[in-house]
């Protein structure tokens, strides 16, 4: 989305040649490779674990950090591998949303119209808001240690990153609507 925003306020003559349906399938693909890899060998990692004790996990879902509570064998590889993963997968499309973000506020800052930086600061606030609530959570659950933590943090942590972060942008759309937001304001009085 950051790279679609970048092409709509700063190359917007070139929007439609360049956002075609040949990169909107190589970004759908690099998306699913690169989740079907880190998955792969987080698991393939995870399948050498002895597991031993009890075999309910308290969490919300099956997420690794509760799942590694429960191996009984040396996990320390394992953790340096999603840390690994993480750091690169993670920081990558960090740096990458940080660079066109650095490159539409520079654009919208030599913006001689009032009106078009609003326009282009509105447009770009609400993805902003869900990408900093999303990298935010992650980098505390998956890039900070495993051990000596609070399970109860890592929960709440996940279910932000779950389902706050889903439903925010939505929420962020429908307040920028007018007609809702007068809506919104007749129910509330």
């Amino acid at each position: 989305m950051s790279y679609d925003r970048y092409l709509a306020i700063c190359r917007p003559l070139r929007y439609t040649s360049v956002m075609n349906i040949k990169l909107l399938n190589g970004l759908l693909t690099y998306s699913w490779m690169v989740g079907f890899l880190q998955s792969l060998i987080s698991h393939t990692f995870i399948l050498q674990l002895d597991f031993c004790g009890p075999n309910v996990i308290d969490h919300f879902f099956c997420d690794i950090a509760p799942l590694l509570e429960l191996s009984c064998s040396d996990r320390t590889w394992v953790e340096i591998e999603v840390s690994l993963v993480a750091l690169f997968v993670g920081l990558f499309q960090m740096l990458f949303i940080i660079i066109t973000y650095i490159l539409i506020f520079y654009s919208i800052f030599n913006m001689s119209s009032k009106a078009g930086k609003e326009k282009a600061l509105s447009t770009c606030s609400s993805h902003l808001a869900v990408v900093c609530t999303y990298y935010g959570t992650l980098i505390i659950l998956y890039l900070s240690p495993a051990r000596g933590y609070s399970f109860s943090l890592n929960k709440m942590l996940s279910l932000i990153n779950t389902m706050v972060t889903p439903f925010f942008n939505p929420i962020i759309y429908t307040m920028r609507n007018q007609e809702i937001r007068m809506a919104f304001k007749v129910l509330l009085c």
